[in-house]
């Protein structure tokens, strides 16, 4: 039990520092609420139409394809890494994994997903 002091201490502190920073914050910030400040855009140009408008699908869409793509880069470095060790198995198992990827890029990209109007 007491090899894992070290990972309760750890686990602590990332639990209470930012609980104590922000109510830190909320206590010595400075609250000066005006009716610019509460403007949803600070730009200096009044927002035109309803505020927290729904943002359009595509926008989403995008969200998620860069997801796709980001965690098919999180598992590619890894692999080309012990490629060699892998072996074939390996290989099959990162085709298999490709594949699937490119399944949903055709789908998406005849869904019209990747065109931007």
């Amino acid at each position: 039990m007491t090899s894992y002091g070290g990972l309760v201490v750890v686990l602590g502190m990332a639990v209470c520092l930012p609980v104590l920073l922000i109510l830190i914050s909320s206590r010595l910030g400075p609250r000066k609420p005006g009716s610019e400040k509460m403007v949803s855009y600070e730009s200096g140009i009044l927002p035109k139409g309803a505020v927290g408008g729904q943002l359009p699908v595509k926008y989403y869409l995008v969200a998620v394809i860069f997801l796709v793509f980001d965690v098919e880069i999180v598992f590619l470095f890894p692999w080309a890494v012990l490629f060699r060790t892998l072996g074939a198995p390996g290989l099959w198992l990162m085709g298999i994994f490709l594949l699937v990827l490119v399944v949903g890029l055709v789908y998406e990209w005849r869904k019209g997903a990747l065109e931007w109007e």
